[in-house]
């Protein structure tokens, strides 16, 4: 009778242990679920500022912010200033 009681508790005792398995296991699958849908849109986000930024870089658009906002214009010989460098004289003795 003694051994009937405890071979029923010790199957209690794992039918339980078993169930908290099982929901742990269900638990981290959905958790590793969220984090993979997670990581899909990151790289989603990723490659759409990534082509966000290579369109804010195009060579057109760099031209036309310098011009508009900086007021810079192409450079052109006639408001274009050489300057020439003069080797300064050598001072005293010759050696």
């Amino acid at each position: 009778m003694r051994l009937n009681l405890v071979m029923l508790l010790a199957v209690l005792v794992s039918a339980m242990y078993l169930v908290s398995v099982q929901y742990d296991s269900r638990r981290l699958f959905t958790e590793l679920d969220k984090a993979k849908t997670e990581a899909h849109r990151l790289e989603l986000e990723n490659e759409r500022l990534q082509v966000e930024k290579r369109a804010q870089t195009t060579p057109a658009r760099i031209e036309r912010l310098a011009r508009e906002k900086l007021q810079m214009r192409q450079a052109k010989p006639g408001i274009t200033t050489y300057v020439t460098y003069v080797e300064p004289a050598a001072s005293g003795a010759a050696p």
